[in-house]
């Protein structure tokens, strides 16, 4: 099912289309076979099969009515009316879809209010609900102020991955694959080492394998936890970009692929392509192409936590109309109009971690002479821009803090060995995946996962 997800560009019948956005989720799923039943075009069977397992994944993270939000808001907020609820349900704030008929706001709407509307501190019940952010954005100005310094910064970091299927999940005696994700051994990655797992993998990809995994299989029992720890390296040194410097670099090889369209979602469409063109202008250095691209997106686009992407047809169209995201579809539209301004442009994405949080991250890498592969991370950009910190917003295009654990190098990347059923997340892969030998799981329902910094410590970086 993996290399089907091209078929997610063909369009859907009307009438199916009609009664997924209605919410009438059953009725939809009965068409559908309806015209399985049919000879139809290969592209439109492919695309109505993976039609089926979104309309059965989209509704499952959308669990509040309108009551239940507003009960949630007022939990956390002082004076929290309706009216303040549909705002930001019409700007796009808190996130929706019809179920039946009816408004059903999604599971973590609050906590993306929190993130994205800093006006609502102030009237928080409990200020510690976002005491992290505060500290956090401390230690990345603390720490660019550093690699400023001195060029550079690394550190060594111990995690442990785990996963554990969920009670209601369980079929002791059955095959199950566990993949849990590894560091690429590319980039900023140095020394790694893999110290232990919960048991004898089948299989552990190669070091640059793309989508880098530890495999495991085994018949389930019931106490199950699967886990992987490891040490690795991060030096990340910094570079100050002049752009008078910048130059079009020869392109072959890799730099070509980086150039190409990866359907369903890296793909150039003529809306992406006019506002490329609109954004971009005439300009020929390709360092302010990918500047105009990067101060585009981190001003104009809000964060947003979204769905499932498997349930998205067109991750960068949705930014690109919708003006909201979250930092993988950041990273992708960066990516996709980069390449369409033919500036060489690939994915990098795994955990950002520090000891006051670890979770998962996705930002980009783009090509310019004679700079080489550099960084962009919009999301932490577009944070920056809106807590007018203009000097880490600056700092996000073109460097990285050492902060991260870069898990997957390419986009859209089939595990080794490869899944038989189509993954909870068939283009990323940061929290581990799990499948039994007659059908997928979904994470978050029926499998829980955790990572935890077990050390982290600054080192020496290495020199060049």
């Amino acid at each position: 099912m993996f290399s089907d997800l091209q078929y997610l560009t063909v369009s859907l019948p009307e009438d199916i289309e009609k009664l997924k956005w209605y919410g009438d989720f059953e009725r939809a799923k009965k068409l559908i076979d309806l015209r399985l039943q049919k000879e139809i075009p290969k592209a439109l069977r492919k695309r109505l099969e993976l039609e089926k397992w979104v309309l059965e994944r989209m509704p499952l993270d959308y669990v509040y009515t309108k009551e239940e939000a507003l009960a949630l808001m007022e939990g956390a907020l002082e004076n929290v009316t309706e009216e303040e609820l549909e705002r930001f349900r019409d700007e796009g704030a808190a996130e929706w879809i019809f179920v039946n008929g009816q408004v059903r706001y999604k599971d973590n709407f609050l906590e993306n209010l929190l993130k994205t509307r800093k006006e609502l501190w102030p009237r928080l019940k409990d200020a510690s609900m976002v005491e992290g952010r505060i500290r956090g954005g401390e230690l990345l100005d603390k720490t660019i102020a550093s690699m400023k310094e001195k060029g550079g910064l690394a550190y060594r970091m111990r995690i442990r991955a785990t996963l554990e299927i969920e009670k209601s999940a369980q079929r002791p005696g059955k095959l199950l694959r566990v993949h849990l994700p590894i560091p690429v051994e590319q980039g900023q990655v140095k020394n790694f080492r893999l110290l232990g797992t919960s048991m004898e993998p089948v299989c552990i990809a190669p070091p640059d394998y793309p989508q880098r995994t530890v495999y495991m299989e085994t018949r389930l029992k019931p106490r199950d936890v699967f886990w992987v720890e490891y040490e690795f390296e991060n030096h990340t040194r910094y570079c100050r970009l002049e752009e008078e410097k910048a130059v079009q670099a020869a392109i072959d090889g890799e730099l070509r692929e980086c150039l190409e369209e990866l359907p369903p979602h890296i793909c150039f469409t003529p809306y992406l392509r006019e506002l490329t063109r609109q954004i971009v202008g005439g300009e020929e250095n390709p360092l302010r192409k990918a500047r105009k691209i990067y101060d585009y997106l981190t001003v104009h686009v809000m964060y947003s936590f979204v769905r499932p992407y498997a349930t998205i047809a067109n991750l960068p169209e949705y930014m690109a109309l919708g003006l909201k995201g979250d930092c993988g579809i950041y990273a992708l539209l960066f990516i996709t109009m980069c390449r369409i301004a033919g500036v060489p442009a690939k994915w990098q994405s795994g955990l950002y971690g520090t000891l006051l949080e670890i979770g998962n991250h996705d930002w980009a890498r783009f090509y310019v002479a004679p700079y080489g592969w550099l960084y962009a991370d919009c999301s932490f950009g577009g944070s920056a821009w809106r807590d007018g910190k203009k000097e880490r917003w600056d700092f996000y295009f073109g460097n990285l803090d050492p902060f991260r654990v870069p898990l997957c190098s390419r986009f859209q990347h089939e595990f080794t060995p490869p899944g038989k059923f189509l993954r909870e997340d068939p283009y990323d892969n940061q929290s581990g995946e799990a499948e039994y030998e007659d059908g997928g799981l979904i994470n978050e329902l029926d499998y829980k996962t955790k990572k935890e910094i077990l050390s982290i410590e600054e080192i020496t970086l290495a020199p060049r």
